[in-house]
């Protein structure tokens, strides 16, 4: 993968410990106010809100919802939009904003916070934080790991694999697909999918939660779905991440990202929001607290998880990832949505 912003966490750590904020977020800035769209679901991103709201004094209008829903509302209400900020769990769907020119080409400060891999090869949207694409499995149920995504169609994992087709995230997973194995590929395994009876749920910690209780034994999420529905049921769960093997489009690393949208009057409050998401302290937060990697601290993941570099991720631009449609549209043909 491209290389990153090099940093040590131990300095990191020591610098936060001395006191080290971002300046800029530390001013007062009453009266001000910024409308988000916000595609990361309220339980993991509001404590970050809420503190920004403390430290800046801007006070934020925040429409939660879907990623993929919201960017289909953005470019539905075109300069309309209310929307200063567009926050996605995705890249797809700032992908599939991005294409249509509503964004704002962001600050290089901003840009320069994280690799090349986790931004916008047009600068106008950037990454937040980094979710592995895993396999969550019953450790005690799955002798044999599957090796690939296209593993899943065996036999051995007939009716004993979930999916969430409504997702974002897995849809961004099949337009990786179709983006770098073709779309007729894309539909076979998908076919495939269906006829070796995949099971069907609306979020990905309903698939965790089927395979602790026995339902299902495999599922594909993104890997923080595991402390989510441990930390909900306060206890251990019966289940792990897995990683396929090096390379596999099923290891593909999305990014939660934010852009400006053009039309906003509020740029640089917008500015000032994804800075301080991007700043050092918060970044480790979000690895603490959301169980996510970190785009701007290289040695900062989650506890237990090997690093970007030693998942040996595929090597994807996710700024193809925009075609959303043609994504929706094949999952109903085949009935998965």
């Amino acid at each position: 993968m491209p290389t990153r912003f090099k940093k040590s966490l131990a300095a990191t750590v020591i610098g936060i410990l001395l006191g080290s904020t971002l300046s800029s977020c530390a001013a007062s800035d009453q009266g001000q106010s910024l409308t988000i769209y916000s595609g990361r679901s309220e339980s993991f991103i509001a404590p970050f809100f809420k503190e920004f709201t403390a430290q800046t004094g801007i006070e934020l209008n925040i429409r939660y919802g879907d990623s993929s829903a919201l960017a289909a509302q953005i470019l539905e209400e075109g300069e309309n939009s209310p929307a200063d900020l567009f926050i996605s769990q995705d890249a797809g769907s700032l992908g599939a904003v991005s294409v249509t020119g509503v964004f704002s080409k962001l600050e290089s400060s901003l840009l320069d916070r994280v690799g090349s891999d986790f931004r916008s090869s047009n600068d106008d949207w950037v990454g937040l934080t980094g979710r592995a694409r895993v396999f969550a499995y019953a450790p005690d149920r799955v002798s044999k790991l599957p090796t690939s995504y296209q593993s899943l169609i065996e036999n051995q994992y007939n009716g004993k694999v979930g999916i969430a087709p409504t997702n974002a995230s897995f849809q961004a997973f099949v337009t990786t697909l179709i983006q770098y194995q073709g779309l007729a590929t894309t539909e076979m395994w998908l076919q495939k999918m269906v006829e070796n009876n995949v099971k069907l749920f609306e979020k990905n910690s309903q698939i965790v939660t089927a395979i602790d209780s026995g339902l299902i034994d495999l599922g594909l999420v993104n890997h923080y779905y595991l402390w989510e529905v441990s930390e909900s049921l306060n206890r251990q769960i019966n289940v792990k991440n897995g990683f396929f093997t090096a390379g596999d489009l099923g290891n593909l690393i999305n990014i939660s990202g934010a852009a400006i949208l053009n039309q906003s009057t509020n740029k640089e409050a917008a500015g000032e929001l994804i800075e301080y998401l991007l700043s050092d302290s918060v970044q480790l937060k979000f690895v603490a607290d959301t169980h996510e990697y970190s785009v701007v601290l290289v040695d900062a993941r989650p506890e237990g998880l090997p690093s970007f570099a030693e998942i040996k991720a595929p090597s994807v631009d996710l700024s193809r990832l925009s075609d959303i449609s043609q994504t929706q549209k094949l999952l109903i043909k085949l009935g998965l949505i």
